[in-house]
C-alpha cells in the first residue's frame, strides 16, 4: 500500500500518490417506508475520551485597564514575562491578522515557555487546585490573590489574562475581547478557583450543547468530578455542584423568576459568579436577545465574566453592563499567540497573499500581473515538480495565455482567466502537504461539498504507519462501543486521516473525530462554519473554500467577523511557530475580494434584543388562578407580576437602547452636519453658480460666446436624447406584432440580453411564453416592492408601441435554459427565433403548454429579483421549480440556433429614426468642438473641473451620509413595541389579564416551558387530543412541533422515511385547526412568532420511541444522520418538560416520561459515552 506522507519521507513526488476515487453508490428499497425521491445547529451529546487528554489551557499575550488594551500597558508590564473532483460546492476563505507593535513582552521567550511547561510543578492541575482549595479552608479565603491563583498553572500568565483576573479579585465584572484561541477560559478557570475556595457557586454558560459538554470534560479534569455538574434542557448531572455549566438559555429561564430580586432570595442562591463564554453571540439574530436578558435580569452582586472574540465596540458592550448591571471593566486584546500568515491557491501554487510589508495585497496575484504571467507560462511552471497536466484545463491555459496578449481584457476575460486558476482539492492539498502545513480544517460551507471532498481524498494516505495503526484501533474500539454511530461512507477516509465534520453527522462521531484530530490522528477535517462556534479543535492551517455561501434568501459572502471566527483555529499555542490561512481561487472570488474582505475591519455587535411568550408572561405574571406553583426546581417563592411601567424599565435597558442612548445623538449629529454640507456644494454646481463664475472670470464677449454655444448644446443634446428615447420605442414597437404572430401558434426561443451592476452582458437563450394581464404584472411589482415608475414610468412615452389599454407597457414571460423565469418588457429582447416548442397538447384534453406553464408560474412563491432597470422597463427574474426544470431542459444553447431563423425587427420607421438619431450625434460633437476653439475656452474648462471634483465630493458625502443612516438604523430599538405588542395576544388568548395580572392555567403551561413559540406548545400541550395517545405517538406529534429546519436531503435520491400513524395524522390535522387561528391573532397584532407544526417527520420519530434501531430506521434514509438525531433531541427535549410542567393531565406526564425513557437511548443519548 502506498502512503500518502510528507514529501521528507517520499521518494516519489506526492502528485503520483493520489490514486482516483469513486464514491460508493447505493441503491435499495425498504417497503415499510414511503418513497420520497428528490425533493442548525445540533447540540451533540457528552461523551468521555476514549483514550485521557488534557491539553494545557489556552493562554495569550496583552493587557488592560480601564479601558486595558495592549498598547496601553506595554510600558508598565515590561518585566513581566465540490463536488468531489474539479470543484467544491462553496469555495474560499481566509482572516486577516493586523500588524501591530511589537511588545517587548512578546519576545522574552513566552513561546518556549509555552512551548515547555514548567518542570518544577510535577503534580497534575486538578492537584494542585485541590491544594490550593485545601490551603483556602485552612487559612481563610483571604489568602486567595493573584499570585496563588497565577501558581496553579505550569506557564507564565498572559498580560490581558492577569489583568481581568486582577479585576475580577476586586470585585468587578470583566467584559474579555480578544482572538479566538488566545486563552480566555483561563480567566473564567481563575475565577472558578477563587469562587469555590470562598464557598460559593460559578455558573458557566454556552451557546451549544456540545461546548458544555466540551466545557464539564475540561472543568472535571481540572476540579473533580464532585465540584463539577452540567444542567441542560433534559438531564443533570451533579446540579448542586459548586461549578455549573449550562447553555444560556437554561439560565435565562431561572432568571426569568429572580427579577429584581438579590441572589439569596432567588434561584441564584450562593452564586456569586456568571461566566457568559461567547457572548459575541448577542449579535445572533434568532438568539441574540437572550444574552441581554441574562445581563438585565442577574442579581446586581452577582459578578459577570463576559468572554467574547474579537469586536469592534468591545467598549460599548463594557459601558452598557456596566450601567445595567454594575462596575464592570474592559479588558482588551488585538494580539494572537500564535501569529497568523495569510496565503492564496491558485491551480498550481500556494503564494503569500500579502506582501513583506503585510500591508497589501500580493502583487503577484493581481489579475494584471495574472494576465502577463499567464501569456508567459509563469503560472503553469510555478511549481517545477508538478506533474504536468494534459488535456481541457492545457487548453483552457492556452486560450488565456492567446487573450492576454490582447489589451486589455474584458471582465468576461478576466473571468476566464480566474477559472483557469482554480485549483482542484488535490493541488491545494499537495501544496500543503509539500509545506508541512498539517493537520488542517478545510471550511466549505455544505454538508455535501465536505463529503465530497472525503470522498474523493479517501485512497489518499496521510498517515504514517504507526498514526494508522492507533486510528484502526481507536476506530475498532469505537465501533465495539457504539456500532450504530459509526458513519459507515467516511469510515476509508478516516482509516487515511481524512474527515469530514457538519450537522449532518451523529454527535457522538463528530465527537469522536474532534478527538482523533486533537491527538493529531486526522490530517484533515472538512468542516462547515458551525465547527468555528467555541469547539477546541485547533490546526496549524484553516482553509476556507469560498467568500460566499447558500442561504435561504441566496448566497451570502461572509462577515469579517464570521471570518476571523473560522482563521481563529489556525495555530496550535505551544506547537506552532506560526499558524496558516489559505483562501483558494474560485471562478468568482479572487485574491482581491480576499483582501479586501479581510482589510474591511471587524464589525460591531447589535443588538438582537426582542420579546417572547415566556418573557412576557413571567415579567407581567402575578396571581395565579391555581393558586401557587412551584416552578421545577424553585425555592417556593412567592412571585408577583410587574406592572406595564415596570416591565418597560426592564426592556428599556437593552443594549440596543444603551447604544442609542449614547451613539445615536452622535451619530444624527454628524449626519446633520454632512447633509449640510451637501445641501452648500449642491449650490455651487447649479448651472446658475457655474453661470455667475463663467461671468466673475470671463471677458463679456468670450462669455457671450460661450452661453451662446452652450445653450445650444443644451439644446442638441435634448433633442439627442428625444431621438434616442423614440428609437428604443420603434425597436420596442417592431417586436410587438412579431411576439403575437410568432406565438400565436408556437413558443418560440428567444434571446435576452442585459448588463448586470458590474457592466459584464449577458445573452440568455429562453422559451417565450406569452405576455402577461396588466393585474398580474401590478400583483408582481408589488410584490418586488419596486417603484411605481417601474410599471408607469412609459405611460405616455409608450402610447405609439399600442401596448395594453391604459397606456402601460407591455410585461411578457419566458423560462430560461437554466430553469429561471423572466419577466421583461421588449427593450430586453436581442433577437427572436422562428424555431420553438409546439403549443399542441401532449395527451387529448390536457391544457396547452402556455397554458401548462402559465399556470406553475402561478404556483410559485413569487420571490422575484431585478436584476436590470430601465425607462423602459424592468427586468426581473425567479427561480423555477422541479416542475418548470424538463421545460427548459429543452431550450436550446444559442450557438445551436440558425441565424438563418432569427427574426428580423428591423422597420422602415426604425431605420428612419435611427439615422435621425446618428445624425443629431454629429451635431452634438462639432457644437463641443466648436466651443473648446473659441477664446475663453481654457478658463471656462478650469470652472467645468472645478464643477466636477465638487460633484465627486458630494457623491463622497453621500456615501458617507448612507453609512450613517444604515447604522443609526440597526441601534434604533424596537423592543418594547414588540413587548406590547405580544401581551396583546396574551390578552386575547386568555393566558394573562393585563389588567388584573392573573395569570390562567394556559400562561402558567406557556410561561414555565422553553421553546420557540411557548403560547402555541402550551396550547397544544393542554389540548384533550393528547390523551388518547400511545407514548411513541405523542412523541410523534411533539416532533411535529419541533421540526423546523429539518429537510431531506435532495442529493439522496430514492430513499424514504416512515409514516406516521393514522392517529397521529387525525391528531395533526386536528391541531392545524388551532394553529391557524392563533396565527390570525398573531397577524392581527403584527407578531410573527413561528408556530411549529409540520408532521413530514413525525413517523421517523414514531418508529424511534417504538423502539426500531438505529440500523433498521436509518436504512434507506432520506435525512442524514444528524438531521434525524438533532429532531429526536428536539423531541427528547420537550418530552422531558411535560412532566414539570404546571397544570398538564398526569396521564399525559405519564406518556411522555414513557417515551422519553424509550427514546433517550445510543447513539443519540445526551450522555452516551
Amino acid at each position: 500500500m502506498r502512503s500518502f506522507a510528507p514529501p521528507s519521507r517520499c521518494s516519489a513526488s506526492p502528485a503520483h500518490l493520489f490514486r482516483p476515487s469513486h464514491p460508493p453508490t447505493y441503491g435499495s428499497s425498504f417497503r415499510l417506508l414511503r418513497f420520497l425521491g428528490t425533493s442548525s445547529a445540533f447540540s451533540p451529546g457528552a461523551r468521555a475520551p476514549l483514550v485521557p487528554l488534557r491539553a494545557n489551557p489556552l493562554r495569550s499575550t496583552s493587557p488592560i485597564k480601564e479601558p486595558l488594551s495592549d498598547a496601553d500597558e506595554d510600558e508598565e508590564y515590561d518585566d513581566d514575562e465540490e463536488v468531489a473532483a474539479t470543484e467544491y460546492d462553496d469555495g474560499i476563505l481566509d482572516a486577516f491578522d493586523e500588524e501591530e507593535e511589537e511588545d517587548s513582552e512578546a519576545e522574552i521567550g513566552l513561546p518556549e515557555a509555552e512551548a515547555r511547561p514548567s518542570t518544577k510543578l510535577k503534580e497534575p492541575m486538578w492537584e494542585r487546585v485541590a491544594k490550593l482549595l485545601a490551603e483556602a479552608r485552612d487559612f481563610g479565603e483571604e489568602i486567595i490573590d493573584y499570585e496563588e491563583l497565577a501558581g496553579t498553572y505550569d506557564f507564565p500568565i498572559d498580560k490581558f489574562q492577569q489583568l481581568a483576573i486582577q479585576a475580577f479579585l476586586r470585585g468587578s465584572s470583566v467584559v474579555v475581547s480578544a482572538p479566538t484561541s488566545s486563552g480566555k477560559t483561563l480567566i473564567a478557570e481563575a475565577a472558578a478557583i477563587a469562587t469555590v475556595a470562598r464557598g460559593r457557586r460559578l455558573f458557566y454558560t454556552t451557546p451549544l450543547k456540545a461546548l458544555s459538554n466540551q466545557k464539564f470534560r475540561d472543568f472535571r479534569s481540572t476540579f473533580g468530578d464532585t465540584y463539577v455538574g452540567l444542567l441542560t434542557g433534559d438531564s443533570a448531572i451533579n446540579k448542586e455542584a459548586p461549578i455549573l455549566i449550562m447553555t444560556t438559555e437554561i439560565l435565562r429561564n431561572m432568571l426569568y423568576q429572580s427579577v429584581g430580586m438579590n441572589s439569596s432570595a432567588s434561584r441564584l442562591f450562593h452564586v456569586d459568579v456568571i461566566v457568559l463564554d461567547e457572548v459575541h453571540y448577542l449579535s445572533d439574530i434568532s438568539r441574540g436577545t437572550v444574552w441581554e436578558e441574562i445581563v438585565i435580569y442577574s442579581p446586581k452582586e452577582v459578578q459577570l465574566i463576559c468572554l467574547s472574540a474579537t469586536v469592534a465596540n468591545p467598549d460599548e458592550l463594557a459601558g452598557w453592563i456596566g450601567q445595567v448591571h454594575g462596575k464592570t471593566e474592559l479588558v482588551t486584546s488585538t494580539k494572537r499567540p500564535v501569529p497568523l500568515t495569510w496565503h492564496f491557491s491558485l491551480k498550481n501554487s500556494l503564494l503569500p497573499l500579502l506582501d513583506e510589508k503585510g500591508k497589501r495585497i500580493n502583487r503577484k496575484l493581481s489579475l494584471d500581473y495574472m494576465q502577463t504571467s499567464l501569456s508567459r507560462g509563469e503560472f503553469s511552471s510555478e511549481n517545477k515538480t508538478m506533474k504536468p497536466r494534459m488535456g481541457k484545463a492545457d487548453r483552457g491555459n492556452r486560450s488565456v495565455a492567446r487573450m492576454s496578449r490582447q489589451a486589455p481584457l474584458s471582465k468576461n476575460d478576466m473571468n476566464h482567466i480566474r477559472r483557469s486558476q482554480v485549483p482542484q482539492i488535490r493541488d491545494t492539498l499537495w501544496q500543503l502537504m509539500e509545506r508541512d502545513m498539517l493537520p488542517a480544517i478545510w471550511f466549505i460551507f455544505s454538508r455535501r461539498g465536505c463529503d465530497a471532498a472525503v470522498q474523493y481524498l479517501e485512497d489518499c494516505h496521510l498517515l504514517d504507519e504507526c498514526e494508522a495503526g492507533e486510528v484502526e484501533l481507536e476506530y475498532r474500539r469505537f465501533r465495539k462501543q457504539y456500532p450504530d454511530a459509526v458513519r459507515e461512507v467516511a469510515v476509508k477516509g478516516l482509516l487515511h486521516g481524512i474527515a469530514a465534520h457538519h450537522a449532518g453527522c451523529l454527535p457522538l462521531w463528530k465527537s469522536f473525530i474532534e478527538e482523533l484530530f486533537q491527538r493529531g490522528l486526522v490530517k484533515v477535517v472538512f468542516a462547515t462554519e458551525t465547527l468555528a462556534a467555541g469547539i477546541n479543535m485547533p490546526a496549524r492551517t484553516a482553509i476556507i473554500a469560498s467568500l460566499s455561501r447558500k442561504s435561504e434568501s441566496g448566497r451570502s459572502f461572509l462577515s469579517t467577523n464570521e471570518l476571523f471566527q473560522m482563521a481563529g483555529r489556525a495555530g496550535r499555542r505551544g506547537i506552532d511557530e506560526v499558524g496558516h490561512v489559505v483562501f483558494i481561487q474560485t471562478p468568482y472570488e479572487g485574491a482581491n475580494e480576499c483582501y479586501e474582505l479581510l482589510s474591511a475591519g471587524l464589525e460591531p455587535l447589535v443588538s438582537q434584543f426582542t420579546a417572547s411568550y415566556g418573557m412576557v408572561l413571567n415579567l407581567l405574571a402575578g396571581t395565579k388562578i391555581t393558586g401557587k406553583f412551584n416552578y421545577p426546581d424553585s425555592t417556593k417563592l412567592p412571585h408577583c407580576g410587574r406592572t406595564l411601567e415596570e416591565a418597560r424599565k426592564l426592556v428599556e435597558q437593552s443594549f440596543g437602547n444603551y447604544v442609542g442612548s449614547n451613539v445615536m445623538l452622535a451619530a444624527q449629529e454628524e449626519l446633520e452636519k454632512i447633509r449640510h454640507e451637501i445641501e452648500l456644494l449642491s449650490l455651487e454646481i447649479t448651472e446658475d453658480a457655474i453661470d455667475r463664475k463663467c461671468q466673475e472670470q470671463l471677458s463679456e464677449i468670450d462669455y457671450a460666446e460661450i452661453s451662446r454655444l452652450q445653450e445650444q448644446l443644451r439644446a442638441e443634446k435634448r433633442t439627442r436624447t428625444e431621438l434616442r428615447q423614440q428609437m428604443e420605442i420603434k425597436r420596442m414597437a417592431a417586436w410587438r406584432p412579431l411576439l403575437e404572430e410568432f406565438g400565436s401558434e408556437n413558443l418560440p426561443f428567444i434571446c435576452l440580453q442585459y448588463k448586470d451592476k458590474e457592466a459584464v452582458q449577458h445573452n440568455v437563450p429562453a422559451v417565450y411564453i406569452g405576455k402577461l394581464s396588466s393585474s398580474s404584472v401590478e400583483r408582481i411589482v408589488n410584490m418586488v416592492k419596486l417603484d411605481s415608475s417601474d410599471f408607469d414610468n412609459m405611460e405616455t412615452d409608450c402610447r405609439d408601441m399600442k401596448s395594453h389599454e391604459d397606456g402601460k407597457p407591455a410585461y411578457h414571460l419566458a423560462l430560461s435554459s437554466d430553469n429561471t423565469w423572466y419577466l421583461f418588457t421588449e427593450k430586453w429582447i436581442k433577437t427572436m427565433y422562428r424555431t420553438g416548442l409546439p403549443n399542441i397538447s401532449s395527451v387529448n384534453g390536457d391544457p396547452l403548454p402556455r397554458e401548462m406553464l402559465m399556470n406553475l408560474l402561478m404556483k410559485e412563491n413569487h420571490e422575484w429579483e431585478k436584476i436590470a432597470d430601465s425607462e423602459f422597463g424592468s427586468l426581473l427574474c425567479m427561480d423555477g421549480s422541479l416542475e418548470t426544470w424538463s421545460w427548459s431542459l429543452n431550450v436550446p444553447v444559442l450557438s445551436s440556433l440558425s441565424e438563418e431563423d432569427e427574426v428580423a425587427n428591423q422597420s422602415g420607421e426604425y431605420h428612419e429614426i435611427v439615422g435621425h438619431y446618428k445624425e443629431q450625434r454629429r451635431k452634438v460633437s462639432q457644437l463641443k468642438k466648436k466651443i473648446t476653439n473659441t477664446k475663453g475656452f481654457k478658463e471656462f474648462k478650469k470652472i467645468i473641473d472645478a464643477t466636477k471634483f465638487t460633484k465627486e465630493r458630494i457623491e463622497r458625502l453621500n456615501s458617507r451620509s448612507n453609512r450613517l443612516s444604515k447604522r443609526i438604523a440597526q441601534i434604533e430599538p424596537t423592543g418594547w413595541k414588540e413587548f406590547l405588542q405580544i401581551s396583546k395576544v396574551i390578552q386575547e388568548t386568555r393566558a394573562l389579564d393585563l389588567n388584573t395580572q392573573v395569570i390562567f392555567p394556559l400562561g402558567e403551561t406557556a410561561a414555565a416551558i422553553r421553546g420557540e413559540n411557548e403560547l402555541w406548545l402550551a396550547m397544544v400541550l393542554r389540548s384533550k387530543v393528547l390523551l388518547d395517545l400511545k407514548p411513541a405517538e405523542l412523541a410523534a406529534v411533539c416532533g411535529s412541533l419541533v421540526s423546523e429546519g429539518i429537510k431531506v436531503r435532495p442529493w439522496k435520491s430514492n430513499n424514504y422515511i416512515y409514516e406516521p400513524s393514522s392517529n397521529v395524522i387525525d391528531v395533526i390535522y386536528l391541531l392545524e385547526e388551532q394553529r391557524s387561528s392563533l396565527i390570525q391573532i398573531q397577524d392581527k397584532y403584527s407578531v410573527k412568532i413561528p408556530c411549529g407544526l409540520d408532521g413530514q417527520f413525525s413517523g421517523m420519530v414514531e418508529a424511534w420511541a417504538s423502539g426500531l434501531t438505529w440500523r433498521e430506521i436509518m436504512m434507506d434514509c432520506a435525512m442524514d444522520d444528524g438531521d434525524l438525531a438533532r429532531l429526536l433531541r428536539r423531541t427528547i427535549d420537550l418530552l422531558s418538560q411535560i412532566p414539570k410542567l404546571p397544570d398538564i393531565d398526569p396521564l399525559l406526564q405519564k406518556n411522555a416520561l414513557l417515551a422519553y425513557n424509550v427514546m433517550d437511548r445510543s447513539p443519540i443519548s445526551e450522555l452516551a459515552g
